[in-house]
């Protein structure tokens, strides 16, 4: 039976390969800058300095747009929680330190961006967008890793193996919300954040594959175990069942975009189901996943798909 590694141990082992992918990743990113993005022309002041505050009627976006972009932002926004889940899990010492600091530098230009364009063109309520971000990020984010996990290795595994599939897809629904709010310049402001969550995923599928080869019995119970309890980062915000229904009934981000767009790729990246380096117990979880995987493909997708074409029949109905 082969030996389970520590989380020390893991780290370790793959650091080489983690300090050879944060110099691809320094020379594939783009240097970009958040003014850049913003029509700040539209600019003019709020009441607290003479000007007019908010009103629904200043808003060009759909209630639709308005949905995903508050949705985007606040997932952006909790960037703390997630740079401190990382930190804990990957380490602040060598390669695994110097892709933390560079990876959080990156993500905060993305709800830095996100709200200059918001408040500036005023395409949503401004204080209703404050509160919601002090609920939010008062909440915080948990992976749920706990301190055994941490020490028997679970702790990076469950880490990573997250990231890899919740960096694809933040990439997906970023690029679909460009689509829906009608403004060439939210577009070309969202396909450039997409492109950073490209190259993080990147980073975090190489690196979950990576240890997918060095301990394949515990890597492959991580990963089912995301698969199969998936959920956004942004699943505690305010209002998010209301918004992530919208975002899902019009294309955003839906359970087939989630299977066909970001865990099949993944996993066949990481050749999940042909690999032969599994033993009777690895054997076990894969079939289980291969299980989850077949049920949402052709029990919950149709099902979805029948009540959301229904909901939209009715909405075309009433109007």
């Amino acid at each position: 039976m082969t030996r389970e590694l520590t989380q020390r141990e893991i780290l370790a082992e793959l650091e080489p390969m983690a300090e050879d992918c944060v110099h691809r990743h320094l020379s594939m990113s783009k240097d970009w800058h958040p003014h850049d993005y913003v029509p700040w022309d539209e600019g003019r002041n709020f009441g607290a300095l003479g000007g007019i505050d908010w009103d629904a009627e200043q808003s060009s976006l759909s209630e639709v747009a308005k949905a995903a972009m508050v949705t985007n932002l606040l997932t952006e926004d909790n960037l703390p929680s997630y740079h401190r889940e990382i930190a804990e899990n990957f380490s602040r010492d060598g390669a695994w330190g110097t892709w933390v600091g560079r990876w959080t530098a990156e993500e905060m230009r993305h709800s830095t961006v996100i709200r200059d364009y918001l408040v500036v063109t005023r395409g949503v309520d401004p204080v209703a967008l404050e509160e919601a971000r002090m609920v939010h990020m008062t909440n915080g984010f948990s992976s749920g890793v706990s301190e055994a996990d941490i020490d028997s290795g679970a702790g990076f595994l469950h880490s990573v193996a997250y990231v890899s599939f919740q960096e694809l897809a933040t990439r997906v629904t970023h690029r679909n919300t460009g689509r829906v709010c009608d403004d060439p310049t939210a577009d070309k402001m969202l396909q450039r954040i997409a492109a950073d969550e490209n190259l993080h995923m990147i980073f975090y599928r190489t690196m979950c594959g990576a240890a997918l080869d060095l301990v394949p019995d515990q890597a492959i119970e991580a990963v089912a175990n995301i698969v199969q309890n998936f959920r956004m980062p942004g699943a505690g915000m305010p209002n998010f069942r209301r918004n992530g229904v919208l975002m899902a009934k019009h294309g955003i981000y839906d359970l087939r975009q989630h299977l066909e767009e970001v865990l099949q790729p993944v996993l066949r990246q990481w050749n999940l189901f042909g690999r032969t380096d599994f033993s009777a117990r690895g054997e076990q979880v894969r079939e289980r996943l291969a299980a989850f995987l077949e049920d949402m493909e052709k029990v919950k997708i149709p099902r979805f798909e029948e009540q959301r074409d229904r909901a939209l029949a009715r909405e075309r109905a009433r109007v």
